[in-house]
């Protein structure tokens, strides 16, 4: 397994084994495939600025990449309008650099590719955290938990995940 993130002179750098980049790069494909473009309207003005829909995602993982800035329903509806579109191109092209440079072995990140890949893994955490339902008590349940237990693999790994995150962070800070 991954001894996590390191500096380097250029940013940092991680070895990884083959099957950890090909788990990485199938999570963050998952984290892709959700984040597509958002719909715009008709209008060509609000396709050329990305303007979009105002409603709440009803997917809960859409939800939790994307909250509503307000309470308040119109002015969160009104921000989201206007920044979600941006907000999933910035996304995927996290998903995007993190697919395109994960690989088996050294892998050295420049500083702006290991800012992305922080922001990749974190929304991969997050799409596991509402899938699993992960609580503050994450770890005290993996504890606890039989390797026979069908969600043991999906809780090792976003444990995996929080790890690498938090090297990553360490590393670059």
């Amino acid at each position: 397994m991954s001894t996590g993130f390191k500096p380097s002179k250029t940013g940092v750098f991680i070895r990884l084994d083959a099957a950890e980049a090909s788990i990485l790069r199938s999570l963050v494909g998952l984290v892709l495939g959700l984040v597509e473009p958002g719909a715009t309207g008709d209008d060509p003005l609000e396709r050329a600025l990305g303007i979009g829909a105002a409603e709440v995602p009803t997917d809960p993982v859409l939800a939790r990449l994307f909250p509503s800035a307000y309470e308040d329903e119109k002015e969160a509806g009104e921000f989201r309008r206007y920044t979600e579109a941006t907000l999933r191109d910035a996304k995927r092209a996290d998903a995007v650099t993190l697919i395109d440079t994960a690989a088996g072995g050294k892998v050295e990140l420049t500083t702006e590719q290991a800012e992305a890949w922080m922001r990749a893994l974190n929304d991969v955490r997050l799409m596991l955290g509402v899938r699993l339902e992960v609580t503050e008590e994450v770890h005290e349940e993996i504890a606890g938990m039989s390797e026979e237990d069908p969600r043991y693999p999906a809780f090792v790994t976003y444990d995996w995940l929080t790890y690498l995150q938090d090297t990553l962070v360490r590393a670059l800070w």
